[in-house]
């Protein structure tokens, strides 16, 4: 049961004194009905057969490609994996982490900008090697709509990605270099 998966991880990675995000590996289908997979093992083989993909895998690999798929297919225990440009991973961390910058709301950089806020503060980025989960196809929403219609709303994010990377240098110093040479070499 994935509820008591989740529990037993937080319990065993000792989470409450410790600094760290559980990623959950994200997964995709496109089609409208899925039976879903019961195990990791049934999930592998759905894989295999081509009825799942990873997550956004045609679209923005950059989003969850450092999540490393191929080390979970056969990890048996959480592994660390380190922050890249644009990793929006799938968490679950602890009540008292930092909050999502509220600058990013609609469509765009609101999991990245916080995934880059939790690196900054050292959190671990740990994998979970028997959790995963799911999207299902749906219609666009209004805001990547927008998003993709609108050279407006698509120079107001590029602004406040600006404004995200000035706030953070403030707050880590040189520590926050990393995000902004990341972001300058894209």
């Amino acid at each position: 049961h994935p509820s008591y998966y989740h529990r037993n991880s937080i319990q065993q990675l000792e989470l409450p004194q410790r600094k760290a995000a559980l990623i959950v590996p994200a997964f995709e289908t496109l089609h409208y009905r899925l039976t879903f997979p019961k195990s990791k093992a049934e999930l592998l083989s759905m894989l295999d057969m081509g009825s799942l993909y990873t997550f956004r895998y045609h679209v923005w690999p950059k989003g969850h490609a450092p999540t490393d798929y191929a080390k979970w297919r056969t990890a048996t225990v959480p592994y660390r994996v380190a922050w890249q440009p644009d990793f929006e991973p799938y968490v679950v961390v602890r009540r008292d982490c930092p909050r999502y910058d509220q600058r990013f709301v609609g469509f765009g950089w609101n999991k990245v900008s916080h995934i880059m806020e939790l690196d900054a503060q050292e959190y671990e980025l740990l994998v979970l090697p028997n959790a995963f989960m799911i999207h299902m196809p749906h219609a666009p929403s209004f805001d990547i709509s927008k998003f993709r219609l609108s050279a407006g709303y698509r120079g107001c994010l590029q602004t406040l990605r600006e404004e995200f990377h000035q706030d953070l240098s403030r707050r880590y110093g040189a520590a926050a270099l990393k995000y902004l040479t990341a972001e300058r070499s894209l």
